[in-house]
Order: C-alpha cells, then structure tokens, then sequence
C-alpha cells in the first residue's frame, strides 16, 4: 500500500533540483573515486611488502631508511604535483606517454602522497607485534612467508588503518591533481580530470557556496563508505 505524500511535501520534493547538469554529478564521483582507489591500491601492494620486510629484517640504516619514510608523509602536495608534472611534461621522462592533464597522471601523483603514510603505519603495526608471535611461527618450522603471514594476520588491524590514512589523503587531496590532472570537465559536463575536491574548490571561487557545501556532503558520505568498507576487510582478514 503506497502511503500518499503530503501536499507540502510532494511540493518541495517535485521542486528540488540538483544544481548540477545531467551526469555532472556522478562523472565526478567516478572520477575522484577511479583515480584515489586505484592510487591507492597500487600503494597498498608497494607499501605493505616494503613495510613488512623492514619491519621483519634488521640491517644498517634501518632507522634511517624509517626517518626518512616518516618525513615523507610531510610531503606538501603542490610540491608533489610540480615534480609529477615535471615528469610528465614533454622534457620529462615520462614525456613521450602524453599523460600531462589525464587521470594517470593524477594517479600517478597520489600514489606518491598515499605510499608514505601506508607505508609508515603499516611498518608501525608490524614493529607492534608481539615476538612471541614470530618466535611461534618459527618453533613451527613456518619460513620466512609463513612468518610474514602470521604477522600480517596480528597487524591486520593497523593496515587497513594505514590503508584509510592513505585513502584519505588522495581523496582529499586538491593542489596535486590540480597541477597534473587540470581540472578539466568536457563541453557536455561530464567530467575528464575534475574530483570532488577540485569541483568544491571551483564552485566556492565562484561563490556558489551552497553547491559547494552539497559536493563536500556527497564527499564525506563516500569517505564513510569507503571507511565501513575497509574496516570490515582488515577485521575480517584471518577470521
């Protein structure tokens, strides 16, 4: 049985408009969403290996190679942006690929933002497990993998921790995928290289702040998403 509206509020519902035009919206998501996750996942299977092996071997410069790691989660984003964009202009060493102003290129820049606060916090959550868990796992005559996957179970906790922290700072990120990516949206609307982030940028330089306020709504309902999401793995890993 369909419950009918009320007449005020079937007039309001039939009078809200989005402020955008047809497939703004859901182009911009698609692209912020394509390019953070992706970045995001090639850091993931960088970062969590060189973490575990730092934090499972013991050689000389240990603490350096992690003061430096730490440093780098420091990295100003305009920063980064300008080396990346450098790399991929027509005298870099990527020139050759065209990738200035397209999504790799902005992929490219926050996999260089994300990889080390993965890393850094990964390489914490395995330095914080016990001995006794590796002293278990070579009693048993586990090799080094099976030590590796018997502390990667104790840490899983801490990895997808690291994993939101670098989901984070590429889905929020403004200023590098604004140098390489452009900013652009085609004729049509539809988005090329524009994120959230970006789009939100725009709209408030135009005094738009409503619509900007929608988009930063829009921005953390995914961010939430994508915390439940990555909660559950990294709880579930092991189980």
């Amino acid at each position: 049985m369909t419950v009918p509206l009320d007449p005020a509020v079937a007039s309001l519902v039939a009078g809200f408009e989005l402020p955008f035009r047809d497939g703004y919206l859901p182009s911009i998501v698609f692209v912020s969403l394509y390019v953070s996750v992706t970045a995001v996942a090639l850091s993931t299977l960088v970062s969590v290996p060189v973490a575990v092996a730092v934090g499972l071997t013991e050689f000389r410069g240990r603490r350096l190679l992690t003061s430096v790691v730490n440093t780098g989660m420091g990295f100003p984003s305009v920063v980064v942006g300008l080396a990346v964009l450098f790399v991929v202009s027509n005298q870099g060493p990527l020139g050759p690929l065209e990738l200035v102003f397209t999504r790799e290129a902005m992929i490219l820049s926050q996999f260089v933002l994300a990889t080390p606060p993965i890393t850094a916090i990964t390489l914490a959550a395995v330095a914080g497990v016990d001995d006794g868990v590796r002293d278990a796992a070579h009693a048993l005559g586990g090799t080094r993998v099976d030590v590796a996957l018997a502390v990667l179970r104790e840490a899983r906790y801490g990895i997808a921790t690291a994993v939101l922290a670098g989901f984070g700072r590429a889905i929020s990120e403004v200023g590098s995928v604004l140098i390489v990516g452009g900013n652009i949206a085609g004729a049509d609307g539809i988005s090329k290289t524009r994120t959230l982030t970006t789009a939100i940028q725009l709209e408030a330089r135009q005094g738009r702040y409503e619509t900007a306020m929608l988009l930063g709504g829009v921005l953390l309902a995914l961010v939430l998403a994508v915390n439940v999401v990555v909660v559950r793995l990294g709880g579930g890993v092991g189980r």
